[in-house]
């Protein structure tokens, strides 16, 4: 069975059918510029771009890099345009896309939803928390494999900021960061949400964990495990397109 997933970040908008037995991109995925501003009428063209790029009619599922709740309404948009605010993006998207079905769901969310069922967190009980480190820090929670939606810990107070202003892979690259000094910065970030929640996994998502190598190591004092996404970038794809499937 394959689904149409599309993930909106701050950075670029990307999608791809995927199949959903595999739990895996069933094309290469095209990926466009998030536009700027990126207000919910140029993002909703981009991902019609992508959409219509692949000829797709049938449902469609798609990130948001905020709250999203009732499966339709935006509450925060830290990294897109704040006119996001409020909108029914289910309608806009669906309207946009010829009327074709869409479901709407938080970006971390999604992509800890697709890890949970096809990758690092296969299996896992207990409490399991997601992060994506890109633009921002999204995050996904789940107590014994149970999505508790839109928790957005990147936007935790960590020496007086945002964490994500701190710690997000956007803050490595603008403060041009070393990765052991970077990931000093995640370490604290880390133990602020182990204090809060005491998980037993942490999974580490986003466009970074292509590259955990490079940083993983120098966290220390962590108690739970740390491990990297196994669908990397991916997972908020797959995800969508999961959430799309059991919402039609």
């Amino acid at each position: 069975m394959q689904i149409f997933g599309v993930d909106i970040g701050g950075s670029g908008i990307k999608g791809a059918p995927v199949d959903l037995d595999r739990g895996d991109l069933a094309q290469e995925r095209l990926k466009v510029l998030t536009p700027h501003p990126a207000t919910p009428d140029t993002v909703a063209d981009g991902v019609k771009e992508v959409v219509d790029h692949f000829g797709w009619t049938g449902p469609v599922g798609i990130t948001f890099p905020g709250v999203v709740t009732g499966g339709a309404t935006i509450r925060t948009a830290a990294n897109v345009d704040k006119s996001w605010i409020d909108t029914d993006a289910r309608a806009l998207l669906g309207e946009r896309l010829g009327g074709l079905p869409v479901t709407v769901i938080n970006d971390a969310d999604a992509a800890g939803v697709a890890e949970m069922q096809f990758g690092a967190g296969r299996d896992r009980r207990g409490t399991v928390i997601m992060l994506t480190f890109g633009t921002g820090i999204g995050s996904a929670l789940f107590i014994d494999g149970v999505l508790v939606p839109n928790t957005e810990l990147g936007h935790l107070e960590l020496h007086g900021h945002d964490a994500e202003k701190r710690a997000s892979s956007k803050a490595k690259e603008d403060h041009d960061l070393s990765w052991e000094h970077w990931a000093h910065r995640v370490q604290a970030y880390l133990a602020h949400v182990e204090m809060l929640f005491s998980p037993e996994l942490f999974i580490i998502g986003g466009g970074v964990s292509r590259k955990s190598g490079k940083f993983l190591h120098f966290i220390e004092g962590i108690k739970a495990e740390m491990v990297p996404a196994q669908l990397q970038n991916n997972a908020g794809i797959v995800g969508a397109a999961m959430r799309a499937a059991k919402e039609g």
